[in-house]
């Protein structure tokens, strides 16, 4: 054994002493990579993946869940500030159904589930007061939750203790509501009305004058009540109105121009001044039917014509200048012979009149201003973004200015003005959001490749090596000389005596004959 392992000692010491630099320098660098491919697969294959179990959690039910987990003994982790808790993947689905059956997650809130499974006799008026309370508020919150937008909630819900004397007057319910808000998310006028009416039907005497809803930024959210006259009434409806429109502007620029430079290479702003004064007047016009000419259609013509001759005074003086004297009429003298004639025609023209009654729309865009930031082709050079494309994306953004404000002030504004509310920055972004990914243990994919390659570079070494092994044994075998020859015994020469002769039929019986041989060995066996 040991000169097998001498004899393979020195072969490989031999073999190492024949490689060159290189195959040697390849042989120990591929090792050392194959090995510590096989470390990190197997640090990372023996990582346990946690995925989250219960997300949002609030800190009394992270413990509860905490605790239940660690008797169990299984492996878990609390993350995103006490708010998440993670556990193996293959154990979620069986860690949830078991949590559920055992009433975890526990937020300690009572509802209405309360009285089928913990009232009993023996409960108070108060207690039942108090329970009931406390079960309503929980119910409003969780038909909040259920809005759009509305990520958590919480209300606080007073009510007066009911007078016992007839003619005593009680104060009526009130309520508070904090809304926990989704990120970005905004509550339009109709979900906040729809939150004032949802707390008013659910409390008995609870008036809206008597809620108060706000967020978690302190932001105070007031219910809309309309007008018989149907102007604009409060404030948060005009902030409404104008972050709709220019939301609405800003995504119609955002995705022609991220069509164009591409979506993550273009940022939009759009301010805009709204007009929200409504006008209601009432004209009464009268135009002419021709108003070419001017002229109306002449509904009736009198026309009345008077001629008169005779004897008298020559006609003299200024016509028509004499007292009861007809204008334009020639006054005869007293003497001598004169003559007149009187023309006269009465036209009654009909013409258009118009009476108009008319209330203007309180939202009018009055001003209007475009902010955009592009990022150049190549981040770090402006210069690869071509002048040709600024220019384009000015002449879109004028087009969009000169139809979005209203007519009339549109008139009026010159290509320079229309240039000043439009700017076009380019330059690149300093920084970009990136969706954040939730940690998974997974292994890269250069991993795979290296350990593949290094796999492969062994092999060929192992095959080389093969190889080489068996040219040199082929060499050594054609190298053996036979230095003396072979003596063997001749087996004629064995002399066979009648003992040999019946011991060879024994054993010839014994093979053919094995039921014959054991009654003979028997036979023997009883004589003795």
């Amino acid at each position: 054994m040991n000169d097998k392992l001498v004899q393979l000692k020195n072969t490989l010491a031999q073999m190492w002493s024949n490689r060159s630099k290189l195959q040697k320098a390849l042989i120990i660098g591929g090792g050392t990579l194959f090995i510590t491919a096989i470390i990190l697969v197997a640090v990372f294959a023996g990582k346990t993946k946690l995925v989250p179990l219960y997300k949002d959690l609030s800190p009394q039910e992270t413990g509860q869940i905490k605790e239940n987990l660690d008797a169990r003994g299984v492996q878990s982790e609390i993350r995103n500030n006490g708010t998440a808790i993670h556990v193996p993947e293959e154990m979620v689905d069986t860690l949830k159904v078991e949590l559920a059956a055992e009433g975890l997650p526990d937020s300690g809130a009572i509802d209405y589930s309360f009285f089928g499974e913990k009232s009993g006799f023996g409960m108070t008026d108060n207690e039942f007061d108090v329970i009931k309370l406390k079960a309503t508020q929980t119910e409003l919150a969780n038909l909040m939750k259920g809005i759009e937008g509305v990520k958590d909630a919480k209300v606080m819900i007073n009510m007066p203790k009911e007078s016992v004397f007839v003619g005593e007057q009680t104060e009526g319910s009130s309520a508070s509501v904090v809304l926990n808000l989704e990120h970005t998310s905004q509550l339009d006028q109709n979900k906040i009305n729809a939150l004032y009416h949802l707390v008013a039907k659910s409390v008995p005497n609870l008036s809206t004058d008597n809620i108060v809803i706000m967020d978690q930024n302190f932001n105070y959210y007031d219910l809309n009540k309309g007008g018989s006259s149907g102007t604009v009434a409060s404030y948060s409806t005009q902030h409404e109105v104008k972050a709709q429109i220019e939301r609405d502007l800003q995504r119609e620029v955002q995705k022609m121009l991220g069509t164009m430079m591409g979506q993550d290479k273009v940022v939009v702003s759009v301010t805009t001044d709204i007009d929200f004064t409504q006008e209601q007047r009432e004209e009464k016009l009268v135009t002419p039917i021709n108003e070419e000419t001017g002229e109306g259609i002449a509904v009736s013509v009198e026309r009345i014509t008077e001629t008169y001759s005779g004897e008298g005074a020559p006609v003299g003086g200024v016509p028509g200048t004499a007292e009861n004297d007809v204008t334009t009429y020639q006054a005869a003298g007293a003497n001598g012979s004169g003559d007149y004639e009187k023309i006269e025609e009465r036209v009654n023209n009909e013409v258009n009149r118009i009476s108009k009654q008319i209330v203007e729309s309180p939202y009018k865009v009055r001003d209007i201003g475009i902010q955009v930031m592009v990022e150049p082709p190549t981040a770090d050079d402006p210069a690869s973004l071509p002048q040709d494309r600024v220019n384009d994306i000015e002449q879109i953004l004028s087009t969009i200015v000169r139809t979005s404000i209203d007519k009339t002030a549109a008139e009026e504004l010159t290509d320079q003005a229309i240039q000043d509310k439009i700017v076009v920055s380019v330059q690149p972004f300093g920084s970009k959001e990136e969706a954040q990914s939730q940690e998974t243990a997974v292994i890269p994919m250069w991993m795979y490749i290296v350990g593949g390659a290094l796999l492969l570079i062994i092999i060929i070494l192992v095959i080389l090596l093969i190889r080489k092994k068996r040219n040199e044994e082929e060499v050594e075998e054609e190298e053996i000389t036979i230095d003396e020859p072979i003596v063997l015994d001749d087996i004629n020469e064995e002399i066979e005596t009648e003992a040999t002769v019946r011991k060879k039929q024994l054993e010839q019986m014994a093979k053919e004959k094995p039921e014959d041989f054991a009654k003979l060995l028997r036979s023997w066996i009883s004589e003795d």
